[in-house]
């Protein structure tokens, strides 16, 4: 039953089949490298989009239940680490990627919650938010998808909690610190037909931003799937190079993209050999430390705590990728 879920269910498998014989009717060779990067193209773009507006209402309405004020009441109520779990939680039910947490990370320090809480927030939301565990359902299976989720939960929470020990709080910019925050504003309740009307505004709004990345995705999936040769792939992230891990951490740093563009180029690289670790090392650095997100979070924090934030989360998804790279065989 599991594998029926992750293979016709999330997989999509069925589309892909269905896909692969409308293209031979057409006269295409899917065996081909033409015909199996439009097969791999055609197929990723609609499972990936299929999948993203349904999860984006989903989560979406769920959000609908946590406005940024109802958010900061839940945090007062913890006090030391379990504060930087909750606040870790959360992060799986806001925006899908960094640049969209940076606003709330901003309003929730300004409105003077510990500065370690609102740092595993920021972390974690776009790096394990509940649509980043279906997707990665669909291609690497539960048990796969559950390690990600809980490391990348533990990374926010370690992260947030050695910024706090550092006490950082004067690396803020003052204009965030002295702020009158908004978020202490109450919102008025809202009825089902409001959250649903909300949910499919944010699908409408998420779609539109996050499609070119999906097809950019995609396209360079499709590339890798069927024109760079597997022996290339295991050599620069096989487990012939020790340094993998590494490479792929800092390659994906400066990269913009969340998680729906990255799923199609890791599920490539993992056809041709490329390690499970160095893979999801490349997906976190990529939706956590993207170089226009970093540029945003320096207009709300100074240079050395940035420095420290980006220090921590390196350190901690190199950490994450060997560690999947050691256990890839209990795991696939």
């Amino acid at each position: 039953m599991g594998r029926f879920v992750q293979d016709q269910i999330l997989g999509m498998k069925w589309l892909n089949a269905l896909i692969g014989r409308g293209l031979s009717a057409l006269g295409l060779n899917t065996a081909s490298r033409w015909g199996g990067s439009i097969q791999f193209f055609l197929y990723d773009v609609i499972k990936i989009t299929i999948l993203l507006c349904l999860l984006i209402f989903i989560i979406s309405y769920i959000q609908s239940f946590f406005p940024p004020e109802r958010s900061k009441r839940i945090l007062g109520r913890f006090h030391g680490i379990g504060a930087n779990i909750i606040g870790a939680l959360l992060g799986t039910v806001t925006p899908f990627c960094s640049c969209s947490s940076i606003p709330i990370f901003m309003g929730f320090t300004s409105a003077g919650l510990p500065l370690g809480v609102t740092f595993s927030f920021l972390i974690s939301s776009p790096m394990v938010d509940l649509g980043s565990l279906v997707l990665l359902m669909s291609i690497f299976g539960l048990k796969i998808a559950m390690a990600y989720v809980v490391l990348g939960l533990v990374i926010a929470v370690i992260g947030g909690t050695l910024i706090e020990k550092l006490h950082m709080e004067n690396y803020v910019e003052d204009f965030i610190r002295n702020a009158n925050s908004s978020v202490d504003i109450e919102a008025p309740d809202l009825t089902v037909a409001d959250r649903l009307i909300y949910a499919r505004d944010q699908v409408v709004t998420t779609f539109k931003k996050v499609f070119p990345y999906i097809l950019i995705g995609v396209g360079i999936g499709s590339i890798i799937h069927n024109w760079i040769p597997e022996a290339w792939v295991e050599t620069i992230l096989g487990s012939n190079n020790p340094f993998g891990v590494v490479l792929a951490t800092l390659v994906g740093v400066p990269m913009y993209a969340d998680i729906f563009g990255t799923i199609p180029v890791a599920e490539a690289l993992l056809g041709k050999g490329a390690l499970l670790g160095t893979i999801l090392s490349f997906m976190m650095a990529v939706t956590t430390l993207s170089l226009p997100s970093l540029i945003m979070l320096r207009k709300a924090v100074k240079p050395r705590l940035l420095a420290t934030f980006i220090a921590i989360c390196i350190v901690g998804i190199i950490l994450v990728g060997y560690g999947f790279n050691a256990f890839q065989n209990t795991l696939l």
